[in-house]
């Protein structure tokens, strides 16, 4: 019982994670309409970030502050440079700016800090918490800095003049447009927050699988599984599907297939979702009448 207990416990802490990235991941595809494939890079190099700097000797919080604000401007300036001249383009050309700002990303990564693995510092103590074995400090404080962001994001979009616009440029532009809300300025601060979510996403995970430049490459992909369990355009689906997929990815790995095959979990989860509710268990099905 100790052990299920722990799977499912671990489960929540990596779905805390996911959950973050599929955020991200939702959050871009209200803006645009598309997925952004090169999120999990955005999130390792912004990782590769505050590595330098703490091995500059910059204290763990301070650089882990000051990293989410530089994940921030690059996520805005990406937009502003990369995404905004192809925003009308067709649906195929979009897909293929996406794909290669994630092998530049990685390439730059191995380019400027090597492939070598090195080790990521956990800002939270070696002992178990509270004497419980059935999860780490780490664990248990990526979940506590996961549950601190997410509400966060939640009381700045529900409650926050600049959050309410922002939800009202990507869900109808050409009215936000009519009330003199800058669209366009909206959709660079939802990448800058993305790419920012996507950052704590990866500097959380970076002790766990410690830091390469295709540390995020698995957990793109449950991030994915995760956003399309819970449906693609709805934030608080993705970050339920995210919890789920943790808890069944580590429950299922421990007891059914073996961790080597775990992987498959999130892509059996992808084509049952596609397959049978492809709007996600919180998504909208649009009818259109022709």
């Amino acid at each position: 019982m100790e052990t299920f207990l722990h799977q499912v416990v671990a489960g929540l802490a990596t779905g805390g994670i996911y959950a973050s990235v599929a955020l991200a991941l939702v959050m871009i595809y209200q803006a645009t309409h598309h997925i952004n494939f090169a999120q999990g890079e955005l999130a390792m190099f912004a990782t590769y970030i505050c590595w330098s700097l703490i091995n500059a000797g910059v204290p763990y919080w301070v650089a882990f502050f000051s990293t989410i604000a530089i994940a921030f401007c690059l996520g805005v300036l990406i937009e502003r440079v990369i995404v905004r001249p192809v925003e009308r383009a067709p649906v195929l050309t979009v897909v293929v700016v996406f794909l290669g700002l994630l092998f530049i990303l990685n390439s730059m990564a191995g380019w400027i800090f090597t492939y070598t693995i090195k080790s990521f510092p956990s800002p939270f103590p070696k002992e178990p918490p509270f004497g419980l074995h059935i999860i780490s400090s780490h664990e248990l404080g990526a979940v506590g800095v996961t549950l601190v962001v997410l509400v966060m994001l939640f009381v700045f979009f529900r409650f926050t003049p600049l959050g309410l616009a922002m939800r009202a440029a990507a869900q109808n532009p050409d009215s936000s447009r009519l009330v003199g809300i800058r669209v366009g300025w909206m959709l660079a601060l939802g990448w800058g927050l993305a790419a920012a979510i996507g950052s704590t996403a990866g500097m959380m995970v970076a002790p766990i699988v410690f830091l390469d430049p295709n540390m995020m490459s698995g957990i793109l992909l449950y991030a994915f599984a995760a956003a399309l369990v819970g449906g693609i355009d709805s934030p608080g689906g993705a970050v339920l599907g995210g919890f789920l997929v943790g808890v069944l990815e580590n429950v299922v790995g421990a007891y059914l297939i073996g961790t080597e095959l775990k992987l498959t979990v999130a892509l059996v989860l992808i084509v049952g979702v596609l397959v049978v509710r492809p709007a996600g268990l919180f998504g909208k099905v649009i009818v259109t009448r022709v």
